[in-house]
């Protein structure tokens, strides 16, 4: 059932992304940048914790579980290490995740082909 969850709940998370793109005039950039923020706001109230627990992955990985990551990071790091905890915490959270992305795009960089627009 893990899965089914999982499934629906990131899927219903990118629908309503598709959504707001489709019906507005809202950008993806924005849009992207509403979601972690959202990830945040959820995670500051108490909700998203809830939503990890039901949908795992379907919670974690799209761009609300980034700001999810971020604000666990922030508030670890600053029961630990005080006020510089607001500054190093949602990085060392989410270092692996940002590297992997970095590499990722490398790769795809060195292994495409990116075509000249003819206007």
């Amino acid at each position: 059932m893990n899965f089914i969850y999982s499934f629906i709940f990131g899927g219903i998370l990118c629908a309503i992304g598709q959504i707001i793109i489709d019906k507005t005039a809202i950008t993806p950039a924005r849009l992207l940048t509403g979601y972690v923020c959202t990830g945040v706001f959820l995670s500051l109230i108490g909700v998203y914790d809830k939503l990890v627990k039901f949908a795992g992955a379907g919670a974690t990985v799209p761009l609300t579980g980034f700001g999810y990551t971020l604000f666990k990071g922030v508030k670890t790091a600053i029961s630990k290490d005080g006020f510089i905890g607001i500054f190093t915490g949602g990085l060392t959270a989410t270092a692996g995740g940002i590297t992997a992305a970095i590499v990722f795009a490398v790769v795809a960089a060195l292994i495409t082909r990116t075509k000249q627009n003819k206007r």
